[in-house]
């Protein structure tokens, strides 16, 4: 795998999404939130890693009572094709009787979050819904309702803002597209 740059800006060819455009949605999200879940004290469940950042900012601009967790889940172990992960870190709180808002970075296929989704279903919470900052319908398999979304993005391989190439990039403030001489080919 190839390092990227001292100044990880420098392995960028073209900004897809601003830090402003970024800052403004979620801004916009988290004002909706908070009229939507007004007097519900909703708990905010999260993936790590790629969720961090959003979940962060999101958290800023909601301005009701709120709650957050964190799972993980065993890396790219849905990417058989069958949607089932390990869960390698589960919830701190209980769900049951719970207004849970499930706050996911970005949706490819949907299997992973509706294994998530059906686990926690399970634990029967007053209410679970979804917020996904970044969308991916067209390489969708399972039909996932979302009650918020941000963007959608194009049929490029992108990073910056949690979304990354083998762990780097992630901490851009924005998303990106990287120069074709960093990218690796994927095979």
């Amino acid at each position: 795998m190839r390092v990227p740059s001292e100044d990880v800006r420098d392995d960028i060819a073209e900004t897809i999404i601003s830090a402003q455009h970024l800052q403004e949605r979620i801004a916009a999200l988290g004002a909706q939130i908070s009229q939507d879940y007004a007097g519900k004290q909703p708990l905010l469940v999260g993936v790590l890693h790629g969720v961090v950042l959003f979940m962060a900012d999101l958290l800023r601009y909601i301005t009701i009572p709120v709650m957050l967790d964190f799972m993980a889940i065993s890396p790219y172990a849905s990417d058989t094709g069958s949607g089932t992960v390990r869960i390698t870190k589960d919830l701190e709180h209980t769900i049951t009787g719970r207004h849970v808002l499930f706050v996911e970075d970005v949706i490819d296929t949907g299997l992973t979050l509706n294994y998530l989704l059906r686990t926690l279903r399970t634990r029967d919470p007053a209410s679970l819904r979804v917020c996904v900052l970044f969308d991916r319908p067209y390489r969708r398999l399972i039909n996932i309702p979302l009650a918020y979304q941000g963007f959608e993005l194009p049929d490029r391989f992108v990073v910056g803002y949690g979304l990354d190439d083998h762990g780097y990039y992630r901490n851009l403030p924005y998303v990106g597209v990287l120069k074709p001489e960093v990218r690796e080919p994927q095979y």
